[in-house]
C-alpha cells in the first residue's frame, strides 16, 4: 500500500479520489433496470419467472417459485450443529441489541386545553432481500439476521424474504434454517431487480410490501433507488469501506488483516489507515503485501487497494480523528492506547470498533449492532438499518374550544401572510368571524 504524508498535495489528491468514489449508475444500467421494473409491474409473475429462468435457474416455475415447508424442513438436516450453535448465538446477541431501539407511543397534556402525542406503529409488511452468492456457495446468512430481526422486533406482521435460487432451483439450506428460526412468513426464489420489483409492486404470487431492505449488486441497488417512494428502503448503499485510526501501540499485523477484510469485498471497496506513526505505516504496508498473497480473493483485494486504499501519516491524533470525520466511513476502527478517551470526538461513522480485539468482521456477524451501514460519506447524515426502519410515527393533535379560540388569531395571521385564505377561513368559520 502507498504511504502518504498528510497534509500534502499528493495526499490530498488521494483523499479526494477516495472521497469521490461513489456507486455509478450508467445510462445502460438505468435503462435495463427500468425496463425490468416496468415489465414486472405490467406482467407480474410471468416476468419474474422469465428473468429467474434466464439469469438464475431454468428450473424455476410459477409452481415452485415459493419455498415450500417441505424444503424448509429438509434444510435442517443439511446443516451441522456447529452452524446452528453459531447461528443461535448471533440471533441472541443481535436481538438483544435491537430490542433497546424500540420506541413507544406517547401523549403530552402539559399545555392546557391540548392533547398532543405520537403513535408508533410498525409497517404492515417488509421485504428482506438476501443475495444468494454465486451457485449458492456463499449464502449471506448474516443478511437474513440483520434484515429480519429488527423487522420482527418492530412488530412487522408479514415478513417476506426474496433470494435468488441456485442453478438447480433450490435455496441454500443455511439461509432457510436462519429464516425458519426467525419466523419469516414466506420465502421466494427471486433475485436481482425483478425481485425488488415484485416486492414493490406485488404480483399474484408475491405480495407487495411497505419497506424493502437488504444488500445487493448494482442492479438491486438501482432497483431500490427507483422504487423508493413507492416503498420505503433502508438506504442506497455503495461499496464497503473501513478506516482505521492507529498510533504506535497498534499491532501492524492486525491492521493489515483488517484492511484486507474490506478490500476483498469488491474492487470499489476502500481500506484506509490513518496513523500518527511512520514506523507503523511502514510495518502495515509490508504486512499487507505478505498477507495479500494468501487470500482466495487476492486479485479483488489488490485492485481495491490500488484504486482506493491509502496509508496516511498525520502529525497527531487530533488530525487523525479530523480526517476520519471528513471521510465519514462505514466502519471506523480505533486502535490507539486509550481508545475510550477519544470516542466522543468521532462524529461521522456508521459504526466504531474500539480496541485491538474488535475487528470489523465481528460486527458483521455476531456483536449485535446492525451491519447494514451508511457508505460513501453518507454517515454524515444517515444511520444504520434499525428497528426505526420498520416503523412509522403518526402525530396526534386535539384542541379544546377554549384553547382553539385563544390561538385562532395567530393561525389566521400566519395563514394570511402566506396568502392561504382558505386556511384562514377554516379557522375564522369556527370563531364566528368573517
Amino acid at each position: 500500500m502507498n504511504i502518504f504524508t498528510y497534509p500534502s498535495k499528493t495526499a490530498e489528491k488521494r483523499v479526494l479520489a477516495i472521497e469521490n468514489r461513489t456507486i455509478d449508475f450508467n445510462k445502460k444500467d438505468v435503462r435495463t433496470v427500468s425496463r425490468i421494473l416496468e415489465d414486472v409491474k405490467k406482467n407480474g409473475d410471468d416476468a419474474v419467472v422469465k428473468y429467474s429462468r434466464q439469469f438464475d435457474s431454468p428450473k424455476i416455475s410459477l409452481e415452485n417459485i415459493k419455498v415450500t415447508q417441505k424444503e424448509i424442513d429438509a434444510a435442517s438436516k443439511k446443516v451441522d450443529r456447529a452452524f446452528v450453535s453459531s447461528l443461535n448465538l448471533a440471533i441472541s446477541q443481535i436481538s438483544s441489541f435491537h430490542k433497546k431501539q424500540r420506541s413507544n407511543s406517547w401523549i403530552d397534556t402539559d399545555r392546557p386545553g391540548t392533547l398532543l402525542g405520537q403513535m408508533v406503529n410498525p409497517v404492515g409488511a417488509a421485504g428482506v432481500y438476501v443475495p444468494g452468492g454465486k451457485s449458492g456457495k456463499t449464502p449471506l446468512v448474516s443478511s437474513v439476521l440483520m434484515g429480519v430481526i429488527p423487522a420482527k422486533i418492530a412488530g412487522v406482521k408479514n415478513i417476506i424474504m426474496a433470494t435468488p435460487p441456485n442453478k438447480n432451483g433450490s435455496v441454500s439450506p443455511h439461509l432457510l434454517v436462519a429464516a425458519k428460526k426467525l419466523g419469516v412468513d414466506a420465502i421466494y426464489k427471486a433475485g436481482s431487480s425483478w425481485a425488488i420489483a415484485a416486492l414493490a409492486y406485488g404480483t399474484k404470487t408475491i405480495p407487495n410490501v411497505d419497506v424493502i431492505v437488504g444488500p445487493g449488486n448494482v442492479y438491486v441497488t438501482l432497483a431500490k433507488k427507483i422504487v423508493s417512494g413507492t416503498v420505503g428502503i433502508d438506504m442506497i448503499a455503495g461499496p464497503s469501506e473501513v478506516l482505521i485510526i492507529a498510533d504506535g501501540s497498534a499491532n501492524p499485523e492486525y491492521i493489515a488483516a483488517d484492511l484486507l477484510s474490506q478490500a476483498e469485498h469488491d474492487p470499489l471497496a476502500s481500506a484506509i489507515l490513518v496513523t500518527t506513526s511512520s514506523e507503523t505505516a511502514k510495518a502495515v504496508s509490508s504486512a499487507v503485501e505478505k498477507q495479500l498473497t494468501k487470500l482466495s480473493r487476492m486479485d479483488i483485494a489488490r485492485q481495491s487497494l490500488d484504486n482506493y486504499g491509502a496509508i496516511l501519516v498525520v502529525e497527531d491524533l487530533s488530525s487523525a480523528i479530523a480526517l476520519g470525520n471528513r471521510f465519514a466511513p462505514e466502519h471506523l476502527e480505533l486502535l490507539v492506547r486509550e481508545p475510550f478517551a477519544h470516542i466522543g470526538r468521532i462524529r461521522n461513522a456508521g459504526a466504531v470498533f474500539v480496541g485491538e480485539y474488535t475487528p470489523e468482521p465481528i460486527g458483521d456477524y455476531i456483536a449485535g449492532p446492525n451491519h447494514v451501514l451508511p457508505t460513501a460519506g453518507t454517515a454524515r447524515f444517515s444511520s444504520a438499518l434499525s428497528v426505526e426502519t420498520f416503523i412509522k410515527k403518526t402525530s396526534i393533535i386535539h384542541y379544546s374550544k377554549e384553547t382553539f379560540m385563544k390561538e385562532a388569531k395567530d393561525v389566521i395571521r400566519l395563514a394570511e401572510v402566506e396568502g392561504l385564505t382558505a386556511h384562514a377561513g377554516s379557522i375564522k368559520i369556527r370563531t364566528g368571524k368573517k
